[in-house]
């Protein structure tokens, strides 16, 4: 007998148990991390979301229903440090408390799984992979709202396979990917032996089959989609966009960087317009221009900042093209504390000659680093926000379409663009185009850049719209209504892009019924597991009663 078998044999069990537990959880936290684009892979490894989960479900089995709890903890935790660690170049705060909110969701959802198993000895891991999905559904909700991690975005270059979100949203993809997991995981359920193994396909052969006919059914319906999307697209209308990316983050500095940043802007600007084709609108990235356009035009309380504004103004009335910018529209209105005083909107205005024809102000803004409402009841942590140099925001109102030249347009803002349902509502709107502007220059990282723009990939194939996307830094690029790339601006350089893009029409199904897949995971696992739960006090009291 070796000396490490000796060892091997003097671990107490339940510490082998603890280590094998603790070394599932880092694979699964590490499978999911790079199953997005990552430090080491520019685009991710899309096939490792296939089984990434594999380990969580097994986990489950493994643990008490007290102790999922704590396990889930942690593995929300974990896996979006590793996930989202380029949060922490905005703020270390904005690192934390997006690890704590996760770790909030997984306390949830770790016990339900567990629950699932429980109650379905045979069939939990249907609900399980049914639950997964509300998990990711309950992310888009509410003021800690947060569409990062939902593993169906780690599929945006699988083009066949993500056509399916125009009929269920991104929810039919991540189904698609969550099922191997469940069952790859329920097959070892009764142990790693070759046999339990084979018995379980033999049981579960009917919900293995239905798979692997809605995954082939899914990948026939988008390369006929691809296909005939490609006839359609070449007699569409099309228009130009120049697209200015100035590679840097414009709220860095004062008003010589602010100058400086405008100037550019300017620049890069010129040259678009100097060159073919001949932009119909140039767009510069969320609040490119920092100083208030309309405030310092109106009460003209800062001399420099007013006269950069005029610059600006003068600039814009010599060009023959309107103009979409990013900037910060303070207006003197009615605050939230009840008096008249300046308030701020993440805004983008569209300019015509030098003047605003419109503008549209951000509906959903990032929790804690642009919106905190709950100044009354958390008073500690408004206070701490605000000592962080936090730049707070109002809420906009309206689903604004812009419209010149004949051009029908919508602008989500940054962040805004991670959700289905404001694409999906500006296009019911009327938007022909989504133009999202963004900065996301602050991470200093390429894979938060790809991380975002992975999620626009399906705005477009979801609504069937194009997709236009002008960033500070990157990742600025054109994307046609089937999510195929048309141009991208290389990342971290200052440049432009005018990037031809086709018109998209009708609307889709998910444009029509919008998040109603998820919903419809809602009600069967929350229904299933009311329905097991029944079911196990019934037989409890029956129990009791003959005992």
């Amino acid at each position: 007998m070796t000396v490490k078998s000796d060892i091997r044999k003097g671990i107490p069990s339940w510490i082998k148990r603890l280590l094998t537990q603790i070394a599932a959880l880092l694979l699964a936290a590490v499978f999911f991390a790079l199953a997005f684009p990552n430090l080491l892979f520019e685009e991710g490894l899309p096939l490792l979301a296939w089984f990434a989960f594999v380990p969580i479900f097994w986990l489950v089995r493994q643990i008490s229903l007290p102790a999922s709890m704590v396990w889930g903890a942690l593995y929300g935790f974990i896996s979006y440090g590793f996930f989202n660690y380029w949060l922490t170049w905005f703020h270390p705060m904005a690192g934390l408390i997006v690890g704590l909110v996760s770790s909030g969701y997984f306390i949830v959802l770790f016990p339900l799984l567990k629950l699932a198993d429980m109650f379905f000895p045979k069939k939990g891991y249907i609900i399980q992979c049914f639950l997964w999905i509300v998990y990711e559904y309950v992310r888009t909700l509410g003021f800690v709202a947060y569409p990062y991690g939902i593993i169906g975005y780690s599929q945006w270059n699988m083009l066949p396979l993500i056509q399916i979100a125009s009929v269920f949203g991104v929810w039919g993809v991540s189904l698609l990917l969550v099922f191997p997991s469940g069952f790859l995981a329920g097959s070892v359920k009764e142990g790693f032996s070759k046999q339990n193994i084979l018995n379980f396909f033999k049981r579960e052969k009917i919900p293995a089959i239905l798979w692997c006919l809605a995954l082939a059914g899914s990948l026939v319906f988008g390369i006929v989609t691809l296909q005939t999307g490609k006839e359609d697209l070449r007699n569409a209308e099309t228009r130009n966009f120049a697209l200015i990316q100035h590679n840097n983050d414009p709220w860095r500095g004062g008003i010589a960087q602010y100058r400086k940043n405008y100037e550019t802007l300017r620049r890069l600007s010129l040259e678009a317009l100097a060159d073919e084709p001949k932009p119909d609108l140039v767009v510069w990235s969320e609040t490119a221009f920092i100083p208030r356009i309309y405030w310092h035009e109106t009460y003209r309380d800062d001399q420099a900042s007013y006269l950069l504004v005029r610059e600006l103004i003068n600039f814009l009335a010599e060009q023959d093209v309107p103009f979409l910018i990013g900037n910060d529209d303070a207006r003197k209105e009615l605050t939230e504390d009840g008096i008249i005083d300046r308030v701020d909107y993440n805004a983008a205005m569209l300019f015509d000659r030098g003047t605003i024809v419109n503008q549209y102000r951000k509906l959903h803004l990032v929790p804690f680093t642009e919106h905190f409402p709950y100044k009354k009841q958390l008073p500690w942590v408004h206070q701490a926000l605000v000592e962080a140099d936090t730049h707070f925001w109002l809420k906009g109102k309206e689903y604004t379409v812009f419209d010149i030249n004949g051009m029908k347009f919508s602008t989500p803002i940054c962040f805004e663009d991670t959700f289905g349902y404001l694409s999906r509502n500006f296009v019911k709107a009327g938007a022909d185009y989504i133009v999202n502007i963004s900065n996301d220059a602050w991470s200093h990282s390429l894979p938060a850049q790809m991380q975002h723009f992975g999620m626009a990939v399906f705005r477009a194939v979801e609504n069937r719209r194009s997709v236009v996307r002008s960033t500070a830094s990157g990742q600025s690029c054109g994307i046609d209504p089937y999510g195929r790339v048309i141009a991208m601006a290389p990342p971290f350089e200052e440049n432009y892009l005018t990037v031809t893009v086709p018109l998209g029409s009708g609307k889709t199904l998910y444009t029509r019924w919008g998040e109603y897949a998820a919903v419809i995971c809602v009600c069967l696992s929350l229904g299933m597991l009311l329905l097991g739960g029944i079911k196990a006090f019934v037989k409890k009291i029956k129990h009791h009663r003959t005992s």
